[in-house]
């Protein structure tokens, strides 16, 4: 057999459960949509599940949980700009 044939073989069951959770919290964020949550609350409890998407999607469908683990130096320096950007917008958010 050639290398190809030798390769760990993936099952697809890992992919049905993660777009089963995926299907569940986006119905889970439409019903918060209309659960009458105050404004700052809803979008803090959607970012949550946002982001808990996002986590599935880039570990699983990205392959990303089977990368070294160098890749984390640039998944926490990108989140570590983002963050800087995120913060230089608080004082223009503040004046309205």
């Amino acid at each position: 057999m050639d290398e190809f044939h030798l390769e760990q073989k993936h099952s697809v069951k890992p992919y049905l459960l993660v777009f089963l959770a995926l299907a569940i919290l986006t119905g889970l964020t439409v019903i918060l949509s209309y659960a009458g949550l105050p404004h700052g609350m809803a979008i803090l409890v959607a970012s949550i599940i946002a982001l808990v998407k996002c986590t599935l999607i880039a570990a699983f469908f990205m392959h990303l949980r089977f990368e070294s683990k160098g890749i984390y130096a640039f998944i926490f320096a990108a989140l570590f700009f983002l963050l800087g950007l995120i913060l230089s917008l608080i004082p223009d958010i503040g004046i309205r």
